[in-house]
């Protein structure tokens, strides 16, 4: 049974797709105008999990996942300017070329992270014409009015407006959740096309269609930050989807914005399951710019860790929880991982085990754990376990063909890596056998020299009863 904490209901639903062995899916995605650091990562591994677990319990997984690159506002009051522009006049360069590159670096930091890739990455500046019908269909049935700056939507004329997030609407004062505008008939009213200013040449602009309009005047314009996603969704998805996931932080904002404006037009459900991921702290405090703790994947690099580290470290928490990150968590992960890839490595010396492991039924636990609304602190903790019985005893006579199934499936629902783990080359294990021939001799000298030069080459040596067990540094 697969369960999720859904926000739409505010309880653990059971599961249920809307085709048998499809599940329709669709991840918010960066707002391309500068590199990602590691708070904005760890949303996009989360999700990575769901992905994994889905296809690991016999589902055909289709996705899309946005490339916000153009619209996204620096308010949420639909004012103030747009984050692309921004880049832009910050590098020195034009929006698309900004959009670009920091699309490019995305791209790589997702392969880098070990991430699945989704089925659609759709950038909102491919689908003008899809957010123009939205809009069309949206002014068709009411729901829309323009103002000097743009064309909104009534948030009055949509009954359920403030189910989602529990908002108080009649009991907020005017500014408390957006900035006031004066102009906008209700406070919690939102931007689905805005126009450019007249005294303004911006790089990404589209003419307005006249239909569209309650003047005759021509507008240059853009489309607002929520109508893209709800736009790009229905196109690749239909107009109901199973899942949607997303940040904490839009559930009052976005994703209420998203759902009004999608259900105004098709009244059906935008999406049955909403899955959002908490936070992530950085020393205990929130990422920051002005307090420099907005480490990127290559400041952990600099100082020695690899992805796949960070990667294990987001894993180690429940998506639904706050973390922390810390140099010091961020190391503990780091030999977490580098005990999980020694246990990989076992299956390249293979010891005469005492007692069997139940592969299969380990693994088994995992993804029950994984289906149990994403519970990846207690996967870890059954392969934590796993991985020292098997370092300590070695695998099993006639085990080791589960255990490499073991390591591939693992690697496929939790993206480990670790089936991948190479064995050491025919020098280096002669060197080995040479420094096993001193330790019998006592040749003391003689072994710690073998050691020591087996260590610069990164192999470190662990000696047992049955013999010494190398594993990479």
């Amino acid at each position: 049974m697969i369960q999720f904490y859904n926000t739409k209901t505010r309880r653990v639903d059971e599961f249920h797709p809307l085709s048998e062995g499809e599940v329709l899916v669709y991840t918010c995605g960066p707002t391309v105008y500068n590199f990602l650091h590691v708070g904005n990562w760890v949303a996009y591994i989360r999700w990575d999990i769901l992905v994994r677990m889905l296809a690991a319990s016999g589902y055909d997984v289709k996705r899309v996942m946005n490339i916000t690159d153009v619209g996204h506002l620096v308010s949420d009051a639909d004012d103030g300017e747009d984050k692309m522009e921004k880049g832009a006049k910050r590098e020195g360069k034009t929006a698309w070329e900004v959009a670009k590159m920091y699309t490019d670096d995305f791209l790589d930091g997702m392969q880098k992270l070990g991430l699945i890739e989704p089925t659609f990455i759709t950038k909102a500046t491919d689908y003008i014409p899809q957010q123009l019908e939205l809009v069309r269909k949206l002014k068709a049935k009411g729901y829309t009015y323009q103002i000097s700056d743009g064309i909104y939507f009534d948030t009055s004329k949509f009954k359920t407006y403030a189910d989602f997030a529990k908002l108080d609407l009649a009991g907020e004062e005017a500014g408390a959740r957006v900035e006031f505008n004066p102009e906008k008939r209700n406070p919690s009213d939102f931007a689905l096309w805005k126009f450019s200013p007249i005294d303004e040449k911006r790089d990404m602009e589209w003419d307005t269609p006249q239909d569209l309009l309650e003047d005759n005047m021509p507008h240059k314009g853009f489309p607002g930050w929520h109508l893209e996603c709800s736009a790009m969704a229905m196109d690749k998805l239909g107009e109901t989807i199973d899942i949607h996931t997303g940040g904490i932080d839009h559930i009052p904002v976005h994703h209420t914005n998203e759902i009004a404006q999608s259900e105004a037009v098709t009244g059906k459900p935008f999406a049955n399951y909403w899955l959002h991921n908490n936070f992530l702290l950085v020393d205990g405090t929130k990422v920051s710019k002005s307090i420099g703790n907005t480490y990127e994947l290559k400041d952990l690099a600099a100082k020695g860790f690899s992805p796949q580290d960070f990667r294990m470290f987001v894993l180690q928490s429940h998506y639904a929880t706050e973390s922390n990150f810390t140099w010091e968590n961020l190391q503990a992960a780091k030999n977490r991982l580098n005990s999980y890839r020694a246990m990989a490595q076992m299956r390249y010396q293979p010891q005469i085990a005492s007692n069997k492991v139940d592969f299969e039924s380990a693994y088994q636990a995992m993804l029950e754990a994984s289906q149990d609304d994403l519970n990846t602190p207690v996967a870890l903790q059954i392969l934590s376990d796993v991985g020292g019985r098997v370092e300590e005893n070695g695998i099993a006579a006639g085990d080791s063909e589960s255990f490499e199934t073991f390591l591939v499936k693992l690697d496929a629902l939790m993206g480990t890596q670790l089936s991948i783990e190479q064995d050491i080359s025919d020098e280096q294990k002669a060197l080995i056998q040479k420094r096993e021939v001193a330790r019998v001799a006592k040749d003391w000298s003689a072994s710690d020299k073998l050691r020591d030069e087996l260590a610069a080459q990164g192999i470190s040596i662990r000696d047992t009863d049955a013999g010494s067990i190398w594993s990479r540094t």
